[in-house]
């Protein structure tokens, strides 16, 4: 889908909402509708879409080169600057005129949607996801593609943790390498490092610490990053320095049946619920279910977080191009933990995963 039928996409759905129009600041909704990545600063960067009008772009007078080379340039689009001394609030409210009604960018600061609200006392505001979610949910090709390149961008990754993972090594070090290996895999920033052994992986958002890895822990390895077109990669594999305990061995071959199952259950109709229902209720036939203490998964895009979410109670129903994690767990506090986690994407007729690396548990032998 092109910028310029996503700016399309949005008029529609104004129109059809009854909402005058449509104010969007940095973040990924302004790159997703005309691929701008505009610094988020103080100063006011707004793309006002309207009904029945061509879009226009406010930015900062600092601004206007970065604007101006950015797809924005080529796309044609009305760029309007502001100096120091200007109100770009009142900018923005003359260009929307006399609206009811507004929708507000989800991402934008607070600050923000107060001053658009003084400028426009008159305007009701409203979400602007209510517009973009569903448009933004549904990858076209070209996303798919990027996602795919993402998923075996993080899977060179994993490939190489075993071989980083040994005795006397702390979460920290290996975090540092493993950040160097996501800038290396072809990524242009570190989202995010968890490095959880021992004890530490029954924290699911556990980040890195001093703690030194010994033969006998479990590691859980959470890892994504941004690929220079702004897509995201998320994966997860659980490691285990030596050999696990038949306990937790046993749980481990739960998990991973609950992750295929899950996987396997993706197609076009099916509910987010029922994913998240299929992989909890093999935990919980195992005696785990208590253990798994977070949804499934979460859509997956230009954030590493975003719809749909693979949720009880989220009965919205899958579709085509649907891009989103399935990430089973258990977490057993003061012991241990472990996770299964890859990028699938509903397709026409089932599921395609974009990670290939081994989801069995993974023993390092600290060597």
């Amino acid at each position: 889908m092109s910028f310029v039928r996503r700016l399309t996409h949005v008029q529609e759905q104004l129109a059809i909402a009854g909402i005058d129009a449509a104010l969007i600041t940095p973040g990924p909704d302004l790159r997703y509708l005309v691929g701008y990545e505009a610094k988020p600063l103080e100063r006011l960067t707004c793309l006002v879409v309207r009904v029945g009008a061509d879009p226009v772009l406010v930015v900062p007078a600092l601004e206007i080169l970065a604007a101006t080379a950015s797809p924005v340039g080529q796309l044609g689009i009305d760029i309007q600057s502001w100096q120091e001394t200007d109100d770009p609030y009142a900018l923005a409210a003359q260009l929307v005129g006399a609206a009811s009604v507004v929708a507000l960018d989800d991402h934008m600061w607070a600050q923000k949607v107060l001053d658009l609200r003084a400028a426009m006392p008159n305007a009701r505001q409203v979400l602007a996801s209510q517009l973009i979610t569903p448009i933004r949910m549904r990858k076209d090709a070209e996303e798919i593609a990027a996602l795919r390149r993402a998923g075996a961008a993080i899977d060179q990754v994993h490939a190489k943790v075993p071989e980083l993972l040994r005795p006397g090594r702390t979460e920290r070090e290996i975090g540092i390498d493993i950040g160097n290996l996501i800038i290396a895999a072809g990524h242009v920033a570190v989202d995010f490092v968890i490095v959880a052994s021992g004890p530490n992986a029954a924290s699911p958002h556990h980040d890195v610490s001093d703690r030194v890895l010994a033969i006998g822990d479990p590691v859980v390895v959470d890892i994504g990053g941004t690929m220079p077109d702004g897509y995201r990669s998320d994966c997860t594999r659980t490691y285990h320095l030596g050999a696990p305990s038949s306990e937790f061995a046993a749980s481990y071959a739960v998990l991973l049946q609950a992750q295929r199952s899950a996987s396997a259950a993706v197609h076009p109709g099916a509910t987010c619920a029922h994913i998240d229902a299929v992989a909890r209720d093999v935990l919980t036939d195992a005696g785990l279910g208590e253990l798994f203490i977070h949804r499934t998964g979460h859509g997956i895009g230009l954030e590493s977080h975003e719809d749909p979410y693979i949720v009880a109670g989220n009965h919205l129903p899958l579709a085509a191009g649907m891009a989103f994690s399935i990430e089973p767990g258990f977490y057993l506090a003061g012991s241990y933990g472990a996770r299964i986690e890859d990028i699938v994407i509903c397709t026409d007729d089932g599921v395609e995963s974009v990670n290939a690396q081994p989801r069995e548990l993974v023993i390092a032998l600290g060597t």
